[in-house]
């Protein structure tokens, strides 16, 4: 079998690469990058970096996008869509070039090419916001993403547009793989990077230095609470009211992907772990129980002046997703996949915390220019 990987050398692709590769039904692996790693011979490309022969497209450059998706996807068995942008987050249609045009440049590819099966990596925030009585969803619940949110409107546009190319090329099975939020140590630059800016990751290693450690213990003190048996990650745990998270490990991911692959097993699928971390588990777990919930409005209203004074690299939209009260039910990966993800939501979140701090990023090989 001959697989193609559009978006094979970011952190999620690596866990991709690496699950395949050690699956003997899969006998040839293409990974596809805008850069690839460097095959120039200064350097060794490593595992699972060469179990891949690489082809280098850039999905917006009109010119050469059509020509050189065809020089990768020709003669493959699948076609695995991962390459996503989110950043930079203040300019939609720079991102819906790559998100959305890309994608639609992909599928182009796959209909001229006569690819049989081709898989999406879509998110938790193609949904709707969830029920007011916060129950879990499966696959049919309304995919309209989240209003405030390019990232959840973008993957909604591109899955109304894979129903359409469903309804047109019949012979064509489409998989959407609705992903929980991936997170691991090796995205902890990233994720520093994208998301909390040079402010938030200083102010954390402040919550996680000396100074937090003895704010901490000072409300315990105040509040009459014994010392917890080692000292806590966080002083104290802030969260917006009500949200709850579901939290998945790429490679948990990668193994349902490996297995919809082999079987070519189409549809959608919500990957995600039982049940949601509220906002007192989060604390139980970094902050010896000490939460502080505040209002998701000041919140969202605080990250929005924020965002627009350029000192944190996201906008609002990303609260707006996380407040949308969305938790998925996984029944169908279950029973169809025969899938679990093997890592605790809490040890996933400790890892990829202490990924931050120590900004880790992912073994990768030396890209070209």
């Amino acid at each position: 079998m001959r697989v193609v990987v559009i978006g094979a050398s970011g952190n999620v692709g690596t866990a991709i690469l690496r699950a395949l590769a050690a699956e003997p039904v899969v006998t040839q692996i293409v990974g596809v990058a805008r850069r690839i790693p460097r095959a120039d011979g200064s350097s060794t490309v490593g595992p699972p970096h060469d179990a891949a022969e690489w082809v280098s497209v850039d999905l917006t450059d009109d010119a050469t996008v059509a020509e050189r998706l065809d020089a990768a996807v020709v003669g493959a068995d699948a076609v695995v869509h991962l390459a996503w942008a989110i950043q930079p987050a203040r300019e939609p249609d720079t991102l819906h070039r790559l998100n959305v045009d890309g994608t639609r440049a992909v599928t182009a590819a796959v209909v001229r090419n006569r690819v049989p099966h081709l898989l999406f990596m879509s998110a938790s925030g193609v949904y709707s916001p969830g029920p007011a009585d916060g129950s879990a969803i499966d696959e049919d619940w309304p995919r309209d993403g989240v209003p405030g949110s390019s990232y959840a409107l973008q993957k909604a546009e591109v899955e109304h547009h894979l129903d359409a190319l469903e309804e047109s090329e019949p012979w064509l099975t489409v998989t959407r793989m609705r992903a929980a939020i991936m997170l691991q140590r090796e995205a902890g630059a990233e994720i520093g990077r994208y998301f909390l800016g040079p402010l938030g990751q200083l102010g954390l290693r402040v919550a996680t230095g000396p100074l937090g450690q003895a704010l901490g213990g000072a409300v315990r003190g105040w509040q009459g609470l014994p010392e917890p048996d080692e000292p806590p990650l966080l002083p104290l745990m802030p969260f917006p009211a009500g949200l709850r998270l579901q939290v998945l490990h790429p490679d948990d991911t990668a193994a349902a992907v490996r297995a919809a692959v082999v079987g070519r097993h189409g549809g959608a699928f919500n990957l995600a772990p039982d049940g949601a971390l509220t906002g007192q588990d989060m604390a139980d777990l970094l902050a010896a129980g000490q939460l502080v919930e505040l209002p998701v409005g000041l919140l969202r209203g605080g990250l929005d002046v924020a965002s627009r004074a350029r000192l944190v690299p996201i906008d609002a939209g990303w609260l707006d997703m996380a407040a949308a009260n969305i938790v998925m039910d996984a029944s169908r990966a279950r029973e169809v996949l025969r899938w679990q993800p093997a890592r605790p939501q809490g040890e996933v979140l400790l890892e990829v915390l202490h990924g931050v701090l120590d900004r880790a990023s992912a073994d990768t090989p030396p890209l070209q220019r």
